[in-house]
């Protein structure tokens, strides 16, 4: 599942707005309306701010861990 999509779910789950989302999580509005929409080069760290209002982290894995 694409990070988007999880934050979308995440926020609908929460019954939350795009813009109460926004100003819960410290980021544009406009950020999340790009994120949700799956814009493919996003900032990391504004992602794990986004995140965080769920409990959540995103963070790098090594390929060969995934495989494994």
């Amino acid at each position: 599942m694409e990070v988007g999509n999880y934050i979308r779910q995440k926020r609908k789950q929460y019954h939350l707005s795009q813009s109460e989302l926004s100003e819960r999580s410290g980021v544009g509005l406009r950020f999340v309306r790009e994120l949700e929409k799956g814009k493919p080069t996003v900032q990391m760290d504004k992602v794990n701010q986004v995140l965080e209002l769920f409990g959540e982290r995103l963070y790098p894995v090594k390929i060969k861990d995934i495989v494994e």
